[in-house]
């Protein structure tokens, strides 16, 4: 089963960026479908967006569509998360997610 670790959470002020990352222990994650999670205080997971193999199409929830990119580089093993004008709604533990794989997530907090 791949292992995965997410980095790149913190506290940012509303308007302001972050770029998460997530990092993948086998190569085969290269052949992987990969999706980022959220889960806001109180509140259950929710999908962010997906990445299919090669990057070449992308799924974003309404939410984030226009702010959020989601990304890879599958000669490193990553997929990463750019996100722009944060809201304070956007607060939460972000998660990767393949197959039935999860990472350990990483918080993301936006102060208004």
């Amino acid at each position: 089963q791949v292992q995965l670790v997410e980095s790149g959470g913190g506290l940012v002020q509303a308007g302001g960026s972050l770029r998460l990352s997530c990092a993948a222990s086998e190569r085969t994650f290269s052949s992987y479908h990969i999706r980022w999670f959220r889960q806001p205080p109180g509140k259950e997971r929710e999908f962010v967006a997906s990445i299919n193999w090669s990057g070449g199409s992308t799924v974003y929830a309404d939410s984030v569509k226009g702010r959020f990119t989601i990304s890879r580089d599958n000669a490193k093993n990553m997929v990463y998360l750019q996100m722009n004008s944060l809201k304070p709604e956007d607060t939460a533990v972000y998660y990767c997610n393949t197959r039935s794989s999860w990472g350990q997530g990483t918080q993301v907090t936006v102060s208004s």
